[in-house]
């Protein structure tokens, strides 16, 4: 038991430290590709993963379902990386990685909105009231000046409010008793097809010379099998393991990782002001969380 709860515990550590750093590997393919290109190659990619791994057709057995599906893929697979990605052209990889941090806050409201039986708890307003002060306080930082900052950190905002909404959908998809890989997949697919009418409005002009320093080509495959395809593995098998709640406590770790990534290799300065802001952004999602957990 010991032996598989240890397990449990680095698949959840391999997840968190992907998912900490592709925000440093999506900053650096931003200087040879659009939003929109790298978003594109990066599911595509994911998509062929997920088929190699579980190669079977999912059959959808109802409409309703497959809506769900599509909800998911919109909101989850195609707006919030397309806001994330172009938030990164505009702001500190380390302010996107704090600032998405608060999707547990827009997962609360869409829950309290579309699921009626989930309430909102005194300390979720807390939490919510900490988070807002530290993201005002990273925004207006001045690193990057304040115009430049204030863009990026408002596109990780909505970044997170589409994540919000893509967590219940994928919620009540989860429900209906697919396998998850053949899911995930579905997901994959729905989003990726919204993402085409965005490339023929914004181009998609990809050139093989793009591919040609092993920096891109190596950063891309960590997007698309890493975070795409390993994460998802890893994660689920650490819930399956752990829990979902022990399992969710390796979530904090996400920014903390992404702030040291960022200065490390993309060598970004962290102000005091914006230290401060994260440390209350911090605080304020696990006010949120684990007081609102404990009732």
């Amino acid at each position: 038991m010991e032996k598989k709860q240890f397990t449990g515990h680095i698949m959840a550590a391999i997840s968190v430290v992907i998912w900490g750093t592709t925000f440093i590997s999506s900053k650096i393919l931003l200087e040879d590709f659009s939003p929109i290109e790298l978003l594109l190659l990066r599911f595509v990619i994911g998509y062929i993963i997920l088929w190699i791994m579980s190669p079977r057709k999912m059959e959808v057995t109802n409409r309703k379902h497959e809506l769900y599906f599509a909800g998911a893929g919109l909101t989850g697979i195609c707006l919030y990386y397309l806001f994330e990605n172009v938030a990164l052209l505009y702001t500190q990889a380390s302010n996107v990685g704090v600032i998405t941090s608060i999707s547990p806050f827009f997962i609360g409201i869409s829950a309290h909105l579309f699921l009626k039986d989930e309430k909102l708890k005194k300390s979720f307003f807390v939490g919510f009231i900490f988070a807002i002060v530290g993201i005002a306080m990273i925004s207006f930082s001045g690193q990057d000046g304040v115009r430049l900052n204030f863009a990026g950190d408002m596109l990780s905002v909505v970044a997170a409010m589409m994540w919000g909404l893509y967590a219940i959908l994928a919620r009540k998809a989860g429900d209906f008793g697919y396998p998850v890989i053949p899911a995930t997949r579905r997901m994959f697919f729905y989003g990726i097809l919204m993402m085409l009418p965005l490339a023929f409005v914004f181009g998609f002009d990809v050139k093989a010379v793009q591919f040609g320093t092993p920096g891109n080509l190596l950063n891309l495959l960590y997007l698309s099998v890493g975070a795409c395809a390993v994460c998802f593995v890893t994660w689920n098998r650490a819930v399956e393991i752990l829990g979902a709640i022990k399992t969710s406590v390796y979530i904090y770790l996400i920014p903390v990782i992404t702030i040291i990534t960022s200065i490390v290799v993309l060598h970004e300065k962290i102000t005091w002001m914006s230290a401060a802001g994260t440390v209350l952004t911090m605080t304020g999602v696990i006010i949120s969380e684990r007081m609102g957990n404990a009732g």
